[in-house]
């Protein structure tokens, strides 16, 4: 049976060709925000580049631009941050349990750093309890960090509460790290927002959102023939019915609450400079990440 890692290993080499993998290489490079590095080698430049990385003189001898690439001089740690609460062992968007898109995700984040010879450790829980695991190097440390999530998030997990793993890391680790965080759709309020503000300041924050499930499956009019069972709310095992929705006055209503919610999340992060980034599935991941990356070096 294949390892998590190798899942995740194969689902980079299938998206992406030798060139991506370089352009993903390098938006990781450039997450810390001030790391010192060191000239590593060249590359040809892709739209996007940073024209202030362009080796010029290279370029003049090649024919062609060149970009110039760096490693960093010491080891950065990256801290990944997760929900195992039975919220994520709800469906995503694409229909997938969403606990296998965030195994995914940390575990091409958690790849990606230890290509470039970085260390991960990880702060995940519920509402019961918090777990961390120091950081190390090595593939066979991330395998056990991806099998923990995988193992802890079920249906009969206690409820989720990404703030408080927010929170026990604002009381327990000290130094500066890069935190990926991947969580569900996070509601906004004051309280999470501070929180988030106090992190930021001490730490680089990447932050990324798996998307809910629709209520109804679009278009409504094929819903009715599409369902082949009720949805059940992972919180409380209440009944979400869909028949209600097939209204077009409730799905607007509804869809215009699901917006609401969006924007506050997206302001609440914004709000405390965290660069987000969505993924709806397992498809979705490489390219979320790498968006993600890119957006966060432009941020900074």
């Amino acid at each position: 049976m294949a390892t998590l890692l190798q899942r995740v290993k194969s689902k980079v080499a299938i998206f992406a060709h030798r060139k991506a993998r370089g352009m993903l290489d390098g938006e990781y490079g450039s997450v810390f925000r001030g790391r010192s590095l060191d000239f590593d080698d060249l590359r040809a430049y892709v739209p996007g580049d940073e024209v202030r990385d362009i080796d010029w003189k290279a370029s003049a001898r090649h024919g062609s631009p060149l970009i110039r690439r760096y490693v960093a001089v010491r080891r950065q740690t990256v801290l990944l941050v997760t929900d195992t609460g039975r919220n994520m062992a709800a469906e995503a968007r694409s229909g997938e349990a969403k606990k296998d898109i965030a195994v995914l995700s940390l575990g091409v984040l958690g790849y990606l750093a230890l290509r470039h010879g970085d260390v991960v450790g990880m702060v995940c829980g519920d509402s019961a309890a918090t777990r961390s695991f120091p950081a190390k190097g090595g593939e066979a440390h991330l395998e056990r960090l991806l099998r923990h999530v995988d193992s802890h998030t079920g249906l009969d997990a206690p409820g989720s509460s990404i703030r408080d793993q927010l929170d026990y890391i604002a009381r327990n680790i000290s130094g500066r790290h890069l935190l990926f965080v991947v969580a569900d759709e996070l509601a906004a309020d004051d309280a999470t927002g501070r929180l988030l503000r106090r992190l930021c300041a001490q730490h680089e924050i990447l932050w990324l959102t798996v998307r809910d499930a629709e209520l109804v499956p679009p278009p409504l009019a094929d819903a009715r023939l599409q369902r082949s069972g009720d949805s059940y709310s992972v919180a409380d095992s209440s009944l979400l019915a869909w028949q209600p929705a097939t209204s077009s006055v409730v799905a607007a209503a509804y869809a215009a609450a699901a917006k609401d919610r969006d924007a506050a999340r997206k302001a609440m992060l914004q709000s405390a400079g965290i660069t987000e980034g969505e993924v709806a599935g397992s498809g979705d991941v490489i390219a979320g990440l790498f968006a993600l990356l890119e957006r966060h070096r432009r941020a900074g």
